[in-house]
């Protein structure tokens, strides 16, 4: 089955949703449809999907800010592990940065997350010590 890697459209918000819910990434804090509405608003390009047969399968988020890039709410449907949804959608991202200029990418995994800690070291990630922070300037 082809698996079509291509920008998010709004219909397809509950189906991103639910994906996220069935791969874990949602938290309490953070509201899914209240990022993917920001994300529409700030490089909604770089907000892909993977679609098979019209259903959403896979999704990430990139973003770019002049310095380097980032990756965000990377997800593959759980059945379809192991078809190279998510490493696709790696690609593809990666790729877009690449020509917005971007020389660098990064992400942030949990970590608990083993598996995805794996799946970015297959694809050339490597870790490195930083203290990550954050503050919250708008509660959700």
């Amino acid at each position: 089955m082809t698996i079509d890697i291509r920008p998010f459209d709004i219909g397809e918000t509950e189906a991103v949703v639910s994906l996220w819910q069935a791969t874990g990434l949602t938290r309490p804090w953070n509201n899914p449809y209240q990022d993917i509405r920001r994300k529409l608003s700030v490089q909604p390009e770089l907000f892909l999907v993977a679609v098979a047969d019209r259903v959403v399968v896979g999704s990430v988020m990139a973003g770019y800010d002049g310095h380097r890039g980032w990756l965000y709410y990377l997800a593959s449907d759980p059945a379809r592990r192991g078809e190279g949804i998510g490493r696709r959608l790696v690609e593809e991202a990666e790729e877009r940065l690449l020509a917005m200029g971007c020389p660098k990418v990064q992400l942030m995994v949990r970590p608990d997350s083993n598996g995805a800690q794996g799946f970015y070291r297959e694809l050339g990630y490597e870790p490195f010590d930083t203290w990550t922070t954050g503050k919250r300037l708008i509660a959700d």
